[in-house]
């Protein structure tokens, strides 16, 4: 794997955190409270939001991405939940170095910063859930307290009636809109709380066969959101030394962004994402390119032969 490609390629510095192995389900929290956050917008939650926002309260100084993701392991172990958090990223990160979501240069910089936020619900349908709005609402405190960012730049998106609609056409258009306005060194930070699912690969990229998607609130009528798709839209065009962390707490969430290097809970570096397909950093006229170059050739040989 080839790092100076990976850059060129993913030019923004993208870290996500998700709550569980791509093979992996994500549990529904009923009661928030025995997660001792503070300010909590209502009872129920997701595992993997509860237990971060849990850590960050309870261990305010400086941690290293290891021992956030030790952290939450031990707080979701301690609650009866088996699911192990993981850690993926643009860049092969030192796992001792410091976690941060507004990094100094940043904060010396005075960059931007904006969050898209998405909580879905189903209200009304099969399988609905009950913390995904609450979901955002303290991750929006968190961000608002502790991270210095501001409501106006946030975009959110819950199925509530109050919000704009998490469709999968607006995810779309949030993950698009949020590529277009950042610039080198502002801060992003996207969280996702709602269903998770998995379809059968068919580009090749995944070491367990799956791509992993997120389910949009009307998948039933315009279907799933694939991860290949995520990877399109929100991560190759990110404007390069953009600061971009995101929360997927869902199911089947391990590499939903499908980057190159990860790390869960139970290692002690990053490592390469073995399933990571290199094509996905090809520019698509680049790929046109080679595709036309390939065919001129091959008409070539068989004009020589026949």
């Amino acid at each position: 794997m080839d790092p100076e490609k990976i850059a060129q390629g993913i030019p923004a510095i993208f870290v996500m955190i998700s709550g569980s192995e791509d093979k992996q389900t994500s549990a529904d929290v009923f009661n928030v409270g025995s997660f001792d956050l503070p300010d909590t917008a209502g009872k129920a939650g997701g595992a993997c939001t509860s237990t971060l926002l849990k850590v960050v309260n309870e261990y305010p100084g400086p941690m290293s991405w290891l021992d956030l993701l030790q952290r939450m392991r031990g707080v979701l172990r301690q609650k009866g939940y088996d699911q192990i958090p993981q850690l993926s990223a643009s860049r092969l990160l030192d796992a001792n170095a410091r976690f941060e979501i507004v990094p100094q240069v940043s904060i010396q910089m005075r960059k931007a910063r904006r969050a898209v936020l998405i909580g879905i619900n189903y209200v009304g349908q099969k399988g609905q859930l009950s913390g995904c709005h609450n979901d955002v609402e303290n991750i929006k405190r968190y961000l608002i307290k502790e991270q210095g960012f501001q409501e106006k730049d946030m975009l959110i998106l819950m199925d509530d009636g109050q919000h704009h609609a998490p469709t999968r056409q607006n995810i779309i258009n949030a993950f698009t809109r949020i590529t277009q306005y950042s610039e080198p060194n502002d801060v992003v930070f996207v969280h996702y709380s709602g269903h998770g699912g998995r379809v059968r690969d068919t580009s090749g990229d995944e070491a367990d066969g799956f791509d992993e998607t997120l389910i949009p609130v009307d998948f039933k009528t315009t279907g799933q959101i694939v991860d290949d798709d995520v990877f399109k839209i929100l991560v190759k065009p990110m404007k390069r030394d953009v600061h971009v962390t995101v929360l997927m707490d869902c199911c089947h969430s391990g590499t939903a962004l499908d980057l190159p290097y990860e790390m869960n809970a139970t290692d002690t570096a990053m490592h390469a994402n073995q399933g990571f397909n290199m094509d996905f950093l090809q520019d698509p006229a680049t790929l046109a390119c080679l595709a036309c170059c390939a065919f001129c050739l091959l008409d070539d040989l068989l004009d020589m032969f026949f």
